[in-house]
């Protein structure tokens, strides 16, 4: 089975459009979702529409859909999240922020290799951000191979019997992750809508179950466009600029 994932599209409708034309050569034949598809951007309930047309096989909730289809208060976010989430909540036709509302909470088991969740498979809302995060992921989840969102950074680390590391050291894209048997892994596929790793191009990834391997994938799109979107918007000028810097 080969797997599409996408994650943290945060209404960037530009990105959006770009991953899912990059990915139609790759032959995929599902698609996992992993959370996050509204907040920041400009095209809320355009995301909504396509990501229910594509109907993905699995797909779970972020943070910000949460908040923005009014199930859990903003006053967790910074201030600048908060304006933004409060326009998408607004934003958002009421079907789109039902939809919103009923997604399923991470974690989720996929099939016998694959389990997917936002931020953790211990907490949906927790962020990996260092090794001693990473390692409680991985001993808390159920299957080999766990895909996560939510830190907008394409990571890949792996558990073997002695030793633990990254598998994304290389800079390269696509970079190709064999998964050893004997190996547990934890891979975000990056952000489609906001990248934080400091390069601006959209990320995505491909699981192969058959060939037993991770592709990690970025692609440009119109950064321009959907920067433009925001401020016709009247969203916060940050998220525009920070488009530009995968920041």
């Amino acid at each position: 089975m080969r797997y599409l994932v996408i994650s943290d599209i945060h209404a960037n409708l530009e990105a959006y459009e770009a991953v899912m034309a990059a990915a139609v050569p790759l032959a995929y034949e599902r698609v996992l979702v992993l959370g996050d598809l509204v907040g920041y951007g400009a095209d809320p309930n355009a995301i909504c529409d396509r990501v229910r047309a594509l109907a993905p096989h699995a797909l779970i909730r972020g943070n910000h859909d949460k908040v923005g289809s009014g199930i859990e208060s903003p006053e967790g976010f910074n201030a600048v999240a908060r304006s933004a989430i409060r326009w998408t909540h607004d934003a958002l036709t009421p079907g789109n922020r039902e939809w919103l509302a009923a997604l399923s909470a991470g974690p989720l088991v996929v099939d016998d290799f694959i389990e997917i969740c936002h931020g953790t498979p211990f907490d949906e809302d927790a962020y990996v951000f260092d090794d001693l995060d990473a390692l409680r992921a991985m001993h808390s989840a159920r299957r080999p191979l766990c895909l996560f969102g939510h830190t907008h950074v394409q990571v890949g680390h792996y558990l073997s019997r002695d030793q633990f590391g990254l598998s994304t050291a290389d800079h390269q894209r696509p970079l190709t992750i064999p998964l050893d048997e004997a190996n547990r892994y934890l891979i975000n596929p990056g952000s489609v809508g906001q990248p934080r790793d400091g390069d601006p191009r959209a990320g995505f990834a491909v699981v192969d179950t058959a060939a037993r391997e991770v592709t990690i994938h970025r692609v440009e799109y119109p950064v321009a466009q959907a920067q433009a979107r925001i401020l016709e918007e009247g969203l916060p000028e940050v998220l525009a600029q920070r488009l530009a810097l995968g920041r």
